[in-house]
């Protein structure tokens, strides 16, 4: 691999097949450059993960190293920058190529395989990938491609069509030509029950994905279900552009852009419907992910891979390309149709499991034994097995195990016996001492979702624990007073303790809080690492009735850890849509905690924060007990700026002008921080922006800064 340390689909997708073939075989997934510590997606502790170049940049050993200045020799210019592969490349491949005691060796990318044909050994299989498809790479890299995979005993594609593309333009080889398709695993959350009134997109941010028209359908949705809302998760150089078209179309409290997300499976279980609108894809891993948590994907019909995934009106719905009308027209006939949306989910999850990892090692195993390979199995391929129409299949004896790999295996055969018969086993009362002495560390990894009632369950993996009288605690930082809520023992010998976070009677103040399992025999104390936090539950929850007003939100931190975000005040307003005309801004929202009374003349006061501007007070429209709108024009802002100064306004609720404010704000719901997602334009030199609290603000720019 080009860098075993991102998140791309390539990396899921080998990291997906290597965990699952390591169940039978012996399998090292080779990193050419190492840039983090640990690998950012989770992978099976029996595959091994080395490195070729550490360029890390605090501690690589390669960082200065002068060859990585000089360009690759092998290497078209284009593929060698956009994988940043240079002199030192060549140089660690082509020495790991010629020292591999492997057996089979697959490249998967386009640079990968050229070194796999240029340095790779007669003593293995030489198996490339192709992650794209025939005729989008750049011609350069084309033709390089082209020469080295004549050289290989077979090359992969993600897709029948492509497979049989690849086959056109190489008639008469030798090297087997196949569609071996990505390998999605099966989802562990909670799946999608479609109730939810969320669409979900997600991927890079690029061109090729057609987010633009994505977003230029939801104009047409948003005009008949305001009610729903569309989320596209991912990062990229068209992020700039599409928050431009969101403010242009005013769609700023109906599609928000939220950033990169890992794992992407609790997202998608989120959303009701999933939203593909490529002008191409090679496969479509985010289909079958999404699939898998039970979510029907609306995706146009482009090369190659959804038509290949989805069954058109039974598991998702295939729209024509690049046409925003039919996207939209897509969307709204899930939406408007519960059951039809719901019997598409259940049917989406069903077909996702012919990706399955385990189904696509198996066919990776009938591959190699079809090249003559030992897969170790014990079975033999049925014939034509993982051959594709067209393919000229080279006769090949099994490799031969390498003088090294025999020594180890006959060395361990001996020592084994010895080791065992050597040590005796200890006694009972030996083994209470020792326990009384040596206690296991606590190594506390922890899922959580939110139950129907709206408490927050959190699972705690039984392999790291051990000892008596655990629990779980909750401590607010900067505070260290921690609360503690008891530990469940499992059900079964398998499950994991268990946790309830009682939204009714645990009082958490507002701020974050970290998760501990704390064990009670000796005090260890260890902070929980977040496995997948869910907050499907989240998404259509209610707060409770009466008040204090709480809100809390679990979240993975960015090193890793389970939190939980809490949020406590007497009485809250929610600003449920803040809607920007050419000359006001309007606040729709709720009361929580407390309601209108025939008594109350409430008002929204937007306090300065800064003592030469002044305070801004408009009168509320009450639409019932519990909702309310209000009306801010620019002009009187501007007018209330402190001179030439940049002005920020607090805004806040008061039931009479007289009482204690309310803060307006944006707290229900499953987004930690609202900050950075719930974004609005500049218009007429006012903007409206939420804080780090979620709490609604508005900035007057001064005037050179507008």
């Amino acid at each position: 691999m080009q860098n075993a340390y991102g998140i791309g689909g390539t990396i899921r997708s080998t990291f997906n097949v290597a965990s699952a073939l390591a169940t039978r075989h012996d399998v090292e997934i080779v990193s050419i450059h190492r840039t983090g510590g640990t690998p950012k997606l989770p992978l099976h502790r029996k595959v091994k993960l080395v490195h070729l170049i550490d360029t890390r940049a605090e501690t690589g050993a390669d960082r200065d190293n002068a060859l990585l200045q000089q360009d690759s020799a092998l290497v078209p210019p284009v593929e060698a920058k956009g994988a940043h592969f240079s002199a030192l490349t060549d140089k660690r491949v082509a020495e790991h190529l010629a020292r591999t005691d492997a057996d089979v060796v697959i490249a998967t990318r386009p640079g990968l395989v050229m070194y796999l044909a240029e340095y790779g050994q007669d003593r293995y299989l030489r198996i490339g990938q192709e992650h794209r498809i025939y005729g989008t790479h750049e011609p350069n890299i084309r033709a390089a491609q082209d020469l080295a995979i004549p050289h290989l005993d077979a090359h992969t594609s993600v897709s029948d069509a492509d497979a049989a593309t690849h086959r056109e333009q190489f008639p008469g080889i030798k090297t087997k030509l196949i569609a071996l398709p990505n390998g999605v695993p099966a989802s562990e959350v909670e799946p999608s029950d479609g109730s939810a009134k969320l669409v979900v997109a997600a991927g890079r941010l690029i061109p090729v994905k057609r987010y633009d028209l994505l977003v230029k359908a939801w104009a047409t949705v948003a005009a008949t279900r305001p009610d729903w809302k569309l989320r596209i998760y991912g990062r990229g150089p068209q992020q700039a552009k599409l928050r431009e078209q969101i403010d242009t179309l005013g769609l700023n409290d109906h599609v928000t852009l939220m950033g990169a997300h890992s794992p992407i499976e609790t997202e998608w279980a989120k959303g009701s419907i999933a939203a593909v609108t490529s002008r191409e894809e090679s496969f479509g891993m985010t289909i079958v992910e999404a699939m898998n948590c039970g979510v029907p994907v609306v995706a146009t019909d482009c090369p190659h891979g959804p038509g290949e995934i989805i069954s058109d009106g039974k598991d998702g719905l295939l729209v024509p390309v690049g046409d925003a009308d039919g996207i939209a027209k897509g969307l709204l006939k899930l939406i408007e149709d519960d059951e039809l949306r719901r019997a598409m989910g259940r049917a989406a999850r069903v077909s996702a499991e012919r990706y399955h990892p385990d189904a696509i090692a198996r066919r990776y195993e009938e591959l190699i034994a079809s090249l003559g390979g030992d897969t170790g199995t014990g079975t033999a391929p049925a014939a034509g097995a993982a051959a594709g129409a067209g393919d000229t299949v080279g006769e090949r004896k099994p490799a031969p195990v390498p003088l090294s790999k025999m020594l180890r295996r006959t060395a361990g055969k001996i020592l084994r016996p010895l080791r065992r018969s050597v040590a005796k086993p200890a006694t009972p009362a030996v083994k209470a001492v020792i326990k009384d002495i040596v206690r296991k560390p606590l190594r506390c990894t922890a899922s959580c979702r939110v139950d129907a009632d709206g408490n927050i369950v959190v699972s705690v993996d039984r392999k790291g624990l051990s000892g008596e009288k655990l629990s779980l605690t909750v401590t607010r930082r900067k505070e260290g007073k921690p609360v503690s809520v008891p530990l469940t023992a499992p059900a079964t010998p398998k499950g994991p303790w268990t946790a309830v976070l009682d939204r009714r009677e645990l009082r958490l103040g507002e701020g974050r809080w970290d998760l501990h399992v704390v064990r009670g025999d000796d005090g260890a104390r260890r902070r929980v690492v977040s496995h997948l936090a869910e907050g499907r539950g989240l998404v259509e929850l209610e707060p409770l009735p009466g008040a204090p007003f709480t809100w809390w939100v679990p979240y993975p931190t960015v090193d890793g850890f389970l939190a939980l975000r809490a949020w406590h005040r007497t009485a809250h307003a929610e600003a449920r849509a803040v809607r920007q005309s050419d000359t006001a801004l309007t606040v729709e929202g709720t009361l929580h905690g407390t309601e209108f009374t025939s008594d109350s003349n409430p008002v929204v006061v937007c306090t300065p924060r800064v003592e030469a501007a002044e305070k801004v007070t408009a009168q509320v429209t009450v639409v019932d007990a519990t909702s309310f709108s209000v009306t801010l024009p620019y002009a009187e802002l501007r007018a209330a700026r402190a001179g030439d100064e940049n002005t920020v306004w607090d805004v806040a609720l008061r039931l009479t002008p007289d009482a204690e404010p309310i803060k307006v704000a944006r707290l229900i719901g499953d987004i930690v921080d609202r900050n950075k997602t719930d974004l609005y334009p500049k218009i007429d030199g006012i903007k409206p922006y939420f804080t780090v609290n979620s709490d609604l603000a508005i900035n007057c720019p001064a005037p050179e800064a507008a």
